[in-house]
């Protein structure tokens, strides 16, 4: 990062106070930074801290009156090497996407020649409003790169999509942009995720544990790295909202294939990630079963292997991942599993670690590709893991 001109553009939103460790992350690093702040944010920063920290007089008014200055929003366009607006909150997305300019941080965004990128910040309910996601699709358009929001604790007091990134992360998105590696990242991921519930009756079903979670952070990953997604995902509390994906949300083993079968022409990578079940029942009954005997007995057939169709039907160029999660000679099995399918690559999840157990937001992976080739990743978010997933898929691509 030594050189890089990095202008900060901070809007009125609570997670504005994060952008005092981007900053400091960011002059570790040799950065150059500049910051731009609309008025409504320093009730959340104080601009002393903002410009004491980037070692650069911070531009909030065209106009300084105790200075008699004139800002020059040009300049601060013509400086940077990429624009990064965060937090993003909803009214200054929607003045980006419609084209209102009245403060000195949008004068810039409408000068800049360079990429801008934006993270938004904001509450569940906002977060999900279907304006939004059009000025999502507006800003996608005109060329800016949208961040996904972060689930978790809300400033309202909910749980859910809304929250900014951390800065560590922030700062692996510019890292990221600058990193010549990452305009090779283009096409289509087809990523399955979560489990599958397979009926008994009514009300009871066959399933597990899985969350869904690391099939969602690894969306997020590839649309990190500009890839669109195909997200196909089982019954999840997971969400996620970005122009370039498209969630497809199944129940059953079989809905997933089906989905897997219309899309897989149109990807160039899979990453199958979901918990598939293995087997179905036989026939699912029309009524609740009522209790009765001692004991039940349900006849199970299996259900369709997905990756071994998606692995048997591609062609030359479409590059398929794996998942495997092993309780016992782990290496031995996920490796078995990678030539007896024919993967480019495979991802090794063990249930040895509890830090790294269904639903919870850390992971640990020991990942093989086609050559035997071995990656051990350490326990850390399951984001992060997503991300260094997607670098070895292209690098290895490459």
């Amino acid at each position: 990062m030594y050189g890089k001109r990095i202008l900060l553009g901070i809007t009125g939103g609570i997670a504005a106070y994060k952008i005092a460790y981007l900053i400091r992350i960011l002059k570790k690093q040799e950065a150059e930074v500049k910051c731009i702040m609309t008025p409504a944010s320093s009730d959340f920063i104080s601009p002393l801290v903002v410009s004491t920290l980037s070692e650069n007089e911070v531009g909030i008014e065209f106009w300084n009156k105790s200075t008699g200055k004139w800002t020059n929003h040009v300049e601060y366009a013509q400086w940077a090497d990429v624009f990064l607006i965060a937090p993003a909150t909803m009214n200054t997305i929607g003045k980006m996407a419609h084209g209102l300019c009245d403060n000195l941080l949008l004068a810039t965004y409408f000068s800049m020649k360079t990429k801008t990128i934006i993270a938004p910040a904001m509450d569940l309910d906002m977060y999900k409003h279907p304006s939004l996601l059009r000025n999502f699709a507006l800003l996608e358009n005109d060329g800016v790169a949208i961040l996904p929001a972060e689930e978790g604790e809300l400033a309202s007091g909910l749980h859910g999509e809304g929250r900014m990134p951390e800065p560590e992360q922030l700062f692996t998105y510019l890292e990221d942009f600058f990193d010549k590696s990452s305009s090779t990242h283009k096409g289509t991921v087809l990523i399955t995720a979560g489990p599958t519930f397979e009926h008994v009756d009514p009300v009871r079903y066959i399933g597990n544990h899985s969350s869904g979670k690391m099939g969602f952070s690894l969306a997020k990953a590839a649309l990190i790295k500009g890839y669109k997604v195909e997200l196909i995902t089982g019954p999840s509390k997971e969400e996620l909202l970005h122009p370039n994906v498209t969630v497809h949300r199944v129940v059953q083993a079989e809905d997933m294939f089906e989905k897997v079968e219309e899309l897989w022409d149109t990807c160039d990578i899979g990453v199958f990630s979901a918990a598939v079940s293995d087997y179905r029942p036989a026939q699912k009954e029309s009524t609740k079963i009522k209790k009765g005997k001692e004991s039940l007995t349900l006849d199970l057939v299996k259900n369709p292997d997905i990756l071994s169709w998606a692995s048997a039907h591609r062609n030359n160029a479409q590059k398929v991942i794996g998942f495997a999660l092993e309780t016992n000679n782990e290496e031995e099995n996920a490796l078995s599993k990678l030539d007896d399918k024919k993967l480019d690559m495979i991802v090794l999840n063990s249930t040895q670690d509890k830090n790294a157990a269904f639903g919870g937001d850390m992971n640990k992976v020991v990942i093989f590709d086609r050559n035997k080739v071995k990656t051990e990743l350490p326990l850390q978010s399951k984001l992060n893991i997503g991300l260094q997933v997607v670098d070895l898929i292209a690098e290895f691509d490459a």
